[in-house]
């Protein structure tokens, strides 16, 4: 029997999860969390086999997104890894992989692709949602487990947008015309394969750029 763990700071979503992990009767939820603080609390006196995560939940002392996964990767190294999140795209994906996931699956789809991300990482194999497949494919072949780099300007584009500012409040104080900011952001989510503003911003976050 397989020991999970899973973690979302919705509870209809963890209600979800545990229906479709114990559905084939090969895993057993041997515990919930709600956000960073709890999981790895948890993580420290439950032992797993296997952890399922969301990738963006508060926490009041420990960081989510990519600092949350580089540190259970450090103190938990043979801890197979899933992601579940909203903020399914290229740029997450290869972040991710980076950081020490194993699977991401996209929580549109989570319910058909939970149990075949289970499957592969129970057996050493790596896991990518269909539609972020379809994503890696359509932005070139290439390292896709390499961290997108943005350039200096650009990161600071995409932080000052993500703080809440404008492109023209932006270009106002960097001293820029309004046209290279707009340049910059779009040549930024070019690079992240992000195609929206909330999936930029949702990035800024969990990269660290934005509280």
């Amino acid at each position: 029997m397989l020991r999970v763990i899973i973690a979302d700071d919705h509870p209809i979503v963890r209600i979800g999860q545990k229906v479709v992990i114990e559905a084939n009767g090969k895993c057993k939820v041997v515990g919930e969390a709600d956000g960073p603080d709890q999981l790895l609390a948890l993580l420290d006196s439950t032992p797993c086999d296997l952890l399922v995560t969301d990738f963006a939940m508060p926490g009041n002392q420990q960081a989510d997104g990519y600092g949350l996964l580089s540190l259970m990767h450090r103190k938990y190294p043979e801890l197979p890894v899933i992601l579940v999140t909203m903020f399914a795209n290229v740029a997450t994906l290869r972040a991710s992989f980076a950081h020490g996931a194993r699977a991401i699956v996209a929580k549109s789809a989570s319910a058909r692709e939970l149990p075949q991300a289970i499957r592969a990482v129970s057996e050493g194999q790596t896991f990518v949602s269909e539609c972020l497949r379809v994503q890696l494919v359509e932005a070139g072949t290439g390292d896709q487990q390499a961290v997108p780099q943005l350039s200096g300007k650009e990161r600071e584009v995409v932080r000052m947008l993500a703080s809440g500012m404008t492109v023209s409040q932006i270009a106002a104080q960097v001293n820029r015309s309004i046209s290279t900011i707009s340049k910059q952001k779009s040549t930024a989510m070019n690079r992240l394969c992000i195609s929206t503003d909330v999936d930029l911003f949702a990035y800024a976050r969990s990269s660290g750029m934005v509280p």
